[in-house]
């Protein structure tokens, strides 16, 4: 099969387009001819060697795939040959693999991907849902009726958190940072949209909040934003912090007079029982009509250097997904 493999730690051009053997599966595996893999900042950090997981090299990158069940081990039962599923990190925590025509997959790890979703719109399910899902609720506390203001909101996880705060019964403001930006946000139904490009849109938070602040902030680049977030949080609100490259020094004091609580998310420290009910809301929503994933830029499987550039560029709407 062709897959994506690095066999050194570096920049976007260590990805080259090998061929290498088909995987067999083992007694519980599922064999999934993929037919998307879905593109995650997470998979650049890995290929350049800065990331805490270092993997075996040669390395195929890539946590989440979309496809059909080609080859089941005996021990599977729930699935057969033909089936339409998907596999991502939150259900097993493996991020690579899943830049390939084929990858393996414990049978417990793999679902079908629900009707009316597209293979590459089920890439999103694994992280940038899962994502969202950990910060909202089991991290930042989420709960009808508050307002959250979703820091960068055009991006994968930004459009999944926006849907699944609103379906949760939050008002919601997300920040963008171009018109096509705040164009996408205004067709996900925020309450409001502002551009933090512009040097007052700050006060526009805060008068969507009618002068005070929101209550939770998802914070997707920390090392640019998190300065800014502590100065418009409510009182006792909630900062989750989901992205960051780079170091920032703040003042601890607006974190001491509005009583602060600035909160990391990783998602591989949730336990088995909290991906698992993670994914079962995700796709309990998805069945609903109440999400729908939001997919951007859709590369062939050779360009997967080119997809490692975008994913880090930003301005990114919705998820950049890699077709074998």
């Amino acid at each position: 099969m062709r897959a994506i493999q690095f066999h050194r730690f570096g920049g976007p051009e260590v990805l080259q387009l090998d061929e290498v053997p088909d995987p067999a599966p083992g007694p519980d595996d599922v064999i999934i001819a993929v037919k998307a893999a879905g593109v995650n900042p997470a998979d650049t950090y890995m290929r350049s060697g800065t990331y805490r997981i270092q993997p075996e090299l040669p390395c195929i990158p890539g946590g989440d795939a979309a496809g059909d069940v080609v080859a089941l081990g005996e021990n599977v039962t729930g699935l057969k040959i033909g089936d339409r599923v998907f596999s991502g990190v939150a259900m097993g925590l493996d991020f690579t693999g899943c830049y390939a025509g084929l990858v393996k997959r414990p049978a417990k790890h793999v679902l079908p991907i629900p009707e009316g979703i597209s293979y590459a719109e089920a890439t999103t399910f694994g992280v940038s849902y899962a994502t969202a899902h950990y910060a909202l609720f089991a991290r930042g506390g989420a709960k009808s009726g508050e307002t959250v203001f979703i820091h960068g909101a055009s991006g994968s996880v930004g459009t999944s958190a926006i849907q699944l705060a609103k379906r949760a019964g939050l008002k919601v403001i997300g920040s963008a940072g171009s018109e096509a930006g705040l164009a996408l946000l205004r067709g996900e139904n925020v309450d409001h949209a502002v551009n933090h490009r512009e040097a007052n849109y700050l006060d526009a938070v805060k008068q969507a909040c009618d002068g005070g602040g929101p209550d939770l902030i998802l914070e997707m680049l920390a090392n640019v934003n998190l300065a800014a977030d502590m100065e418009i949080a409510g009182q006792n609100g909630r900062i989750v912090v989901i992205g960051n490259r780079g170091e920032i020094e703040i003042s601890p004091r607006m974190a001491m007079m509005k009583e602060l609580d600035i909160r990391g998310i990783m998602l591989w420290n949730a336990t088995e029982v909290q991906l698992s009910d993670i994914m079962a809301d995700i796709l309990a929503a998805a069945a609903e009509g109440a999400i729908k994933p939001k997919v951007g830029h859709q590369l062939p499987l050779g360009e997967a250097a080119k997809a490692h550039e975008l994913v880090l560029q930003p301005g990114n709407a919705g998820k950049i997904v890699l077709i074998p």
